[in-house]
């Protein structure tokens, strides 16, 4: 006992240490202007499975799965002994002049698993960068056949496709945009393919034509001669985990097709086991697209990198053109870093070694876990594909759009998941829950019955302060 509490005594002084450190000198991620370089985050000090242990010594099921990237969980002996061994052996090489064996090796694989003929990959440090190679590709492709007028991105709203400038420029949340600059004059948006939110008395599948006829109306108004590329979450991911109507992404892929535009999927977070599968593309929703991006859960969030899988024809095009000297000026220090690909290649072995064939075994039973929540007052509707889900509470049932009191909610219930021993990634009014893909029955009905308690608490808290009236 005693060892125990000197165990936990450890951790909270760790947790306050950390959380001096990184008030007096460490700049987070997406802050506000008034906290900027001086704020502290809660500290997580150690992981084993689908747990975190926090800097106040409470265990946590990790929900998120870090940012929807630990996909074979935490502290994996084999994933921990594959970054040791690679960095021993060979611990970087410039990707300028030399070629190192993992990415070789895993380039081979990866094409194996993608559909079409995506059989080449380009490596980058992460899916922003990965994002922001395949815009970049498409512009420099379309230098070489002359058609410099051919630039134009579409995307979506509600998208979220990184955080460097031209990926940035994507997103189609507009508290992204709010406050930060883009490269608005190259992207065009179209409406979010979100079925909860779609007008009054309309049917999904007339949703579905809907979407499909606003995109072929902005090829038709823009010209297709100057649209280079469609890019699309194959589901919606930090959007609120938006599962577009049947087809959608089908009929969208064929009017890409049809007009000579690139298609990109961004698989950021859907391929590597969240839906199941390596890659979603085809075996999930019936598509081979011209690229896929992909990055978190290569490596299951154990070291940075991201990529594209790229067609073969198109390279094949672009080798055969009149300006085989034309340079495509782009490249990363840490490309085809071969620790981060050991790393992968190790992550692939165990996906293949079951842990895809688990993540589908228990993906129905995760869904049908959390799409009983729907029978609490606050709850508007809990959706979602593989293990990854969004349980959307809506205080406001009068507006089609949040208002103050929903954009309260997430936080109300991420403290009370937290007391209980359940992290959340709160989106505004949205509880993400994208879990290890280890994850068994048990610890879903687990982490459903804290969902479910904290979504009560909440409840009775905007009712006893005249803020819900349930």
């Amino acid at each position: 006992m005693a060892a125990k509490r000197e165990e936990a005594g450890g951790v909270l002084e760790a947790g306050a240490t950390m959380a001096a450190l990184a008030r007096d000198h460490l700049v987070q991620p997406w802050p506000t202007a008034g906290e900027i370089g001086a704020e502290a985050r809660g500290g997580l000090v150690s992981g084993d499975g689908i747990y975190v242990i926090d800097g106040e010594g409470r265990k946590l099921i990790d929900g998120p799965a870090g940012m929807w990237c630990v996909n074979a969980g935490h502290r994996r002996p084999e994933l921990a002994d594959a970054l040791r061994d690679q960095a021993m052996a060979l611990s970087y090489n410039s990707p300028w002049y030399t070629t190192n064996e993992p990415s070789a090796r895993l380039s081979t694989r990866l094409a194996g698993h993608a559909p079409g003929d995506l059989d080449h990959v380009f490596y980058t440090t992460g899916g922003s960068s990965a994002v922001e190679t395949a815009l970049r590709f498409m512009h420099f492709a379309n230098n070489l056949k002359g058609r410099p007028e051919k630039k134009l991105i579409v995307s979506r709203q509600g998208g979220y496709h990184g955080s460097t400038y031209l990926s940035a420029s994507l997103n189609g949340r507009p508290r992204d945009h709010d406050w930060m600059d883009s490269a608005s004059d190259l992207v065009i948006k179209l409406t979010c393919p979100n079925p909860f939110r779609r007008p009054e008395a309309m049917g999904e599948a007339a949703f579905c034509d809907m979407l499909v006829d606003e995109f072929r109306t902005v090829i038709e108004t823009m010209g297709a001669e100057r649209i280079g590329a469609f890019i699309a979450e194959p589901i919606m991911a930090s959007g609120g985990v938006i599962v577009p109507p049947d087809g959608y992404l089908v009929r969208m892929r064929q009017l890409c097709a049809d007009n000579d535009i690139l298609f990109i999927a961004d698989e950021v977070v859907t391929a590597f086991g969240r839906l199941g599968h390596v890659f979603a593309s085809q075996d999930v929703f019936g598509i081979a697209p011209d690229m896929i991006t992909f990055a978190k859960g290569v490596t299951s969030g154990y070291f940075p990198l991201g990529g594209v899988m790229m067609s073969s024809k198109m390279l094949a095009e672009l080798r055969q053109s009149n300006h085989p000297d034309a340079m495509f000026a782009h490249g990363l220090t840490y490309s085809s870093h071969p620790i981060g690909c050991a790393v992968a290649l190790a992550n692939l072995d165990i996906l293949e070694d079951g842990l895809l064939d688990h993540a589908r075994a228990v993906s129905a039973h995760f869904q049908a876990s959390l799409k009983a929540l729907e029978d609490l007052a606050l709850v508007g509707e809990v959706r979602g594909l593989g293990l990854m889900a969004c349980v959307e509470c809506v205080a406001d049932r009068v507006h089609n759009n949040p208002l103050a009191l929903d954009l309260d909610v997430g936080k109300r219930i991420d403290r009370h998941c937290q007391e209980l021993g359940l992290l959340v990634r709160p989106l505004i009014n949205m509880c993400v829950m994208s879990p290890p893909l280890i994850i068994s029955v048990a610890q879903i009905d687990a982490m459903t019955a804290i969902l479910r308690t904290s979504i009560r608490r909440t409840m009775d808290e905007l009712v006893r302060e005249n803020l819900w009236r349930g």
